[in-house]
């Protein structure tokens, strides 16, 4: 299945780069935004802009209703049981930051231990690392094999008395690989340990079901899901958001106050303090609507073939690795070049107009594991296209021609 049309749908896909086509295969880090996305930030601008909630003139009317409906969009992409199971974020970091702190910290006790994964971006490893810091408990660490999948047999053993929370990726950013995350949280209910799961990887590609799941938690980013910068949401099971005091305080988050005493408002608004922001979340509604109304199997489907096409263009070029082969992946190539640097590789394809990533993608530890200190990743998108990836391969032999 081809999804070639919706290229057009994406302005910025459109111009040149050093005189080349840009190939925009950066998507991992952060994805490229249709029209329709921008119009809704525009329009939100130009004909609604004003705050939120408390207002009674057309224009905060206005803006509250395209607000909720974005939080709406949001809960339907993740199939939430109710809308005020979702919290508007800056992104999956600060979804994490939030739990952390509101949630895990009143938890953890000395000697209690926090379950993550080596394959875990430095944000789903940090955060948890300073409350457990802070409250004198510890991290434990799930394996991989070397195709870079979880050792389930050993994530099943790292349990105990003392384990308070899994947080794991939902699909690994420098390798694509996709977890399987119903078992995993069925696993840890079992010894009645709750589950968050960063969604950042998987909300562009999978269809998200936060019920079928049956995780406590999910996060991901709007930049990463053809949305804007500076947005996300969190999903929380409505029984433990209630329970959590709030994570940053300011106005709209409270009923009242006074010198005495403040009490907080109800879920989702105790955790979104300040002016938020609006726009950001008009414009992430109108992206989960665009992946809705593209369809995730056509998405999938289509994904996939390019992946597979991918990996065999890179598969047959003399010593070139690809880093990450599970099973079951998502399209990530990360990529070695024998005796050439990642950044020179990714400089090479810049001077051809491709955009791609090189560096450890804030997961050194998942590198260490590997045995490597960096790879040059390409990611894929609905809008990348086999001529792109025509042009990868040759780019990369333009690499190993100027740098071998």
């Amino acid at each position: 299945m081809s999804l070639q049309g919706r290229r057009d749908d994406f302005p910025i896909l459109q111009q040149t780069v050093r005189a080349r086509p840009l190939v925009y295969l950066d998507n991992a880090s952060t994805t490229q935004k249709p029209q329709p996305v921008i119009d809704a930030v525009t329009r939100f601008y130009a004909e609604e802009c004003a705050n939120i909630h408390r207002g009674v003139h057309v224009l905060s009317e206005r803006a509250t209703q395209a607000y909720g409906a974005a939080r709406a969009s949001a809960q339907r992409f993740v199939n939430a049981r109710a809308a005020r199971e979702i919290i508007f974020v800056r992104g999956t970091t600060e979804a994490i930051n939030l739990v952390a702190h509101s949630f895990a910290r009143a938890r953890l006790q000395p000697g209690d231990e926090i379950i993550v994964s080596v394959m875990e971006h430095h944000a789903n490893i940090v955060a948890w690392q300073l409350v457990c810091h802070e409250r004198g408990a510890a991290l434990r660490v799930v394996p991989i094999n070397d195709a870079g999948e979880l050792r389930l047999d050993e994530y099943a053993h790292l349990f105990s008395a003392r384990t308070k929370l899994v947080a794991i990726t939902h699909v690994s950013n420098a390798l694509g690989t996709v977890n399987p995350v119903d078992e995993i949280v069925a696993l840890a209910h079992a010894h009645d340990v709750p589950v968050f799961v960063d969604g950042a990887q998987a909300a562009p590609h999978l269809r998200i079901d936060v019920q079928a799941l049956d995780c406590d938690f999910y996060a991901f980013s709007g930049h990463k899901v053809y949305g804007p910068t500076g947005i996300g949401v969190l999903y929380g099971k409505s029984a433990l958001l209630e329970a959590m005091p709030p994570y940053q305080a300011g106005g709209n988050m409270i009923h009242s106050v006074t010198f005495e005493r403040t009490t907080f408002s109800d879920i989702p608004e105790r955790f979104e303090a300040g002016t938020p922001h609006i726009a950001g979340a008009i414009g992430l509604g109108a992206a989960l609507e665009y992946v809705r109304a593209v369809g995730w199997d056509a998405i999938a489907a289509y994904e996939q073939t390019l992946l597979a096409y991918a990996t065999q263009r890179l598969a047959a070029i003399p010593q070139v690795r690809v880093i990450g082969t599970a099973r079951h992946k998502l399209g990530v190539l990360s990529f070695v070049i024998d005796g050439v640097h990642p950044h020179d590789v990714a400089t090479v394809l810049d001077r051809e107009g491709i955009a791609v990533r090189a560096g450890h993608h804030c997961a050194q530890p998942l590198m260490q594991r590997l045995g490597l200190r960096a790879t040059t990743r390409a990611s894929l998108a609905l809008y990348n296209t086999r001529e792109e990836i025509d042009a990868l391969a040759a780019g990369i032999a333009r690499a190993q021609e100027l740098l071998a």
